[in-house]
């Protein structure tokens, strides 16, 4: 070999050796795939640097993979970020890499931005642990319990499998942390929907809504971007203790406004006002002389109400409950007990109805004797002086105070 064959294979050496680049953790290389070994882990030459690497299972993406040749064959390559270094210098070890860690970088580069600019991202639930939901949204998300919904939410698995929008509350991609809330997203789109139905809601209205929410004073029913209240004694003609009795969270309810306060945002609803209203036809159904199976629903001094039809009271005066002398109707009668009574009187206009229990009861024997027409043994009044003229006097003997007679004095 001459001296400038020698001198030119040198120079070629040593730009080889030159070109070898350091490779360190944290470097992005590209590695071309090798082989892929019984353990699923893919060997690949990294480019430029004259050694190995290895990519675990694990590594190899982002996104679920079940075959590893779904995701490497040889012959491609790939986008790594070194992970760490296997074995020393010495041993010319290897180097482990990571094609997850990469896409991941990338995915938090991505929602940096999103968050920088104030937008929204979709990721679908897919897990359900203590505390609240896991998301994919390229990188693990969490959403705190408290984030999920405007108002409580008991069963939290109704969410898996579900794509959400969310905004972005925190995120911290070198301690892998994104905090993410669905419930600054549906507020949002609540608001602007209660804007727009506060502006086509009218008093006297009927419309349809769902029940969003029960209370003990009454029902919050959702009109389709803003809940309306339904008071617990516009739920029914019929005497309501609580809402729940009558009524379940998600029910559609067909409701009647009664007022729209624009100013606080606040919107009167009835839903007895579209029922038929109970008295109507009153002299149809309680005719004078009818007899009626009742409810006892209240008792005061002077008798007791009770219930005819749903939402019509009539009076069963104290009077009318029985022939023998009561007290209270509490004597004879409780609140719930079912009776029959006659309708003595029937006044629409008045809302008012006349009952009787005693005109169904045979009267006692003692009852007839004291409603007879026979006249009661008179007893002798006591004479009264009277003073007729001056000091003349007389005495009126023996007269009926209640029909007196003329002439009929004895004077003495």
């Amino acid at each position: 070999m001459s001296e400038n064959e020698n001198s030119q294979e040198k120079n070629e050496l040593l730009d080889a050796l030159n070109s070898v680049e350091e490779v360190n953790i944290g470097d992005v290389v590209k590695g071309e795939v090798l082989a892929i070994d019984d353990d699923k882990q893919v060997i690949v030459g990294i480019q430029g640097a004259g050694v190995e690497g290895v990519v675990p299972f694990k590594e190899l993406s982002t996104s679920r993979v079940d075959d590893v040749n779904e995701a490497a064959k040889v012959g491609d390559v790939l986008d790594l970020v070194v992970i760490s270094r296997i074995g020393s210098d010495k041993e010319n070890g290897s180097y482990l890499l990571s094609h997850r860690r990469l896409e991941a970088r990338k995915v938090w580069d991505d929602v940096e931005k999103e968050y920088e600019a104030g937008h929204t991202i979709k990721a679908p639930v897919t897990q359900v642990v203590k505390g609240g939901l896991v998301v994919d949204a390229g990188v693990r998300g969490f959403i705190p319990a408290s984030m999920i919904d405007d108002h409580y939410v008991e069963d939290l698995n109704a969410y898996k499998g579900q794509e959400l929008e969310l905004k972005i509350i925190e995120i911290e991609p070198s301690e892998n942390r994104l905090i993410l809330s669905h419930r600054a997203v549906v507020e949002k789109q609540r608001e602007a929907q209660r804007e727009e139905a506060m502006k086509t809601l009218e008093a006297g209205a009927v419309v349809e809504g769902k029940v969003a929410r029960l209370t003990n004073f009454g029902a919050f029913v959702d009109l389709g971007g803003i809940d309306g209240l339904v008071h617990v004694s516009e739920i029914s003609y019929d005497r309501v203790e609580k809402p729940a009795d009558v009524l379940k969270v998600g029910e559609e309810v067909t409701v009647k406004i009664l007022s729209v306060d624009l100013d606080r945002e606040r919107v009167s609803l009835s839903i007895k006002a579209t029922l038929p209203e109970p008295w109507d036809g009153i002299e149809e159904k309680a005719p004078q002389g009818a007899v009626l199976d009742g409810k006892v629903k209240r008792l005061t001094s002077f008798g007791a109400f009770v219930e005819v039809f749903p939402g019509v009271e009539g009076l069963v005066h104290i009077s009318q409950i029985s022939h023998q002398h009561i007290a209270t109707p509490n004597d004879v009668l409780k609140v719930g007990q079912e009776i029959k009574v006659k309708v003595l009187d029937v006044r629409p206009d008045e809302k008012r109805l006349a009952l009787s229990i005693k005109a169904l009861e045979e009267k006692p024997e003692a009852a007839e004797d004291d409603n007879n027409e026979s006249q009661p043994e008179r007893r002798a009044a006591a004479p009264v002086v009277v003073t007729i003229t001056g000091a003349t006097t007389g005495l009126l003997a023996n007269v009926q105070r209640q029909t007196p007679q003329k002439n009929q004095l004895d004077l003495l």
